[in-house]
């Protein structure tokens, strides 16, 4: 049996190995990928996201339960920063949820982020066809936590849990600038700890700024404590919600395949110029002429290009 149909029964070896394929980004990848890409996209994708601390994991793990409570398979990413000196990652977040790691309605998959910005690792996105195609219902994405530019997970979910801890200073300077845009649900997490209900309503009055006249949606501002599951069921109640409010082929999912697309044809194309022969030359000789002041980027780059399209 190939691998694609062995992870089309939902066997946890073949996804483990799927996922290391697509990681990878070897010539196989593509291929299943492809193979597997007809059979996905009836899982709702859930994201959560915030700064590091805020307890993403517990909620990811609470979530998980509440779930599972009704039945429902899950699969989970969980996304781990990758050292910039040695290129290893410690993989925390699997150790956070062990209370599933007997549940065979649950897979777990940390992945490294490998210097890829913006909260993600680079093959989420095949990530998600992998476990999607294998029949997990709901697949859930923990980021990895960088902060106020953590955006890149608007374009590859459904929904997008964005979560805020109260007294840290300015409570909502996390949520500022893209990040504020982004959220389907705002959580208030540990509410145990003094300031939550002015967290919430500094979140409510920075959402009463914006334009909602357009918006199919606005996002509720809810509190958990998730270490104890205070809060949790309501989140479940939001996403629900919000899943009646929108249809599976909205303008989100074409978004998504347009991010996709475009990250897809700019890794080829970077291979075809650094992997290439004359294409390769052109790409060194340009390195060297931008150093020593000789060209400036924007030229170098319409020359390369010039060059790769009339070879082509």
């Amino acid at each position: 049996m190939e691998l694609a149909d062995q992870v089309l029964t939902g066997d946890p070896w073949a996804i483990a190995r799927a996922i290391s394929i697509v990681e990878s980004e070897s010539t196989e990848s593509a291929g299943l990928v492809g193979q597997l890409f007809g059979h996905a996209g009836r899982a709702r994708v859930v994201g959560v996201t915030g700064a590091p601390g805020v307890g993403k994991s517990t909620l990811v793990d609470r979530l998980t339960s509440e779930w599972r409570r009704g039945g429902t398979s899950v699969g989970i990413l969980a996304i781990d920063p990758t050292s910039p000196f040695t290129g290893g990652a410690i993989l925390g977040d699997r150790i956070r949820m062990q209370a599933h790691a007997d549940d065979e309605g649950v897979y777990v998959r940390s992945m490294a982020t490998r210097g890829h910005l913006g909260g993600l690792a680079r093959a989420t996105n095949d990530a998600v066809v992998v476990l999607d195609a294998a029949g997990k219902e709901i697949v859930l994405i923990e980021t990895v936590g960088v902060g106020q530019g953590e955006v890149d997970v608007a374009r590859t979910v459904d929904v997008a849990i964005v979560v805020t801890v109260p007294g840290t200073g300015d409570d909502v300077q996390a949520l500022k600038a893209g990040i504020m845009e982004i959220a389907d649900i705002f959580v208030v997490n540990k509410t145990d700890r003094d300031g939550a209900d002015r967290t919430m309503t500094e979140i409510e009055s920075m959402l009463a700024l914006r334009d909602t006249s357009a918006m199919e949606w606005r996002p509720p501002v809810l509190k958990t404590r998730a270490t104890t599951g205070e809060g949790v069921p309501a989140v479940l109640e939001a996403i629900g919600s919000l899943d009646s409010v929108r249809v599976a082929g909205d303008a989100r999912r074409r978004e998504r395949a347009l991010v996709q697309l475009r990250e897809i044809l700019t890794r080829r194309f970077l291979k075809v110029v650094e992997g290439g022969t004359s294409e390769a030359r052109s790409w060194n000789e340009m390195l060297d002429r931008i150093a020593c002041g000789t060209i400036d980027p924007y030229r170098a780059a319409d020359e390369i290009l010039r060059l790769v399209l009339k070879e082509r």
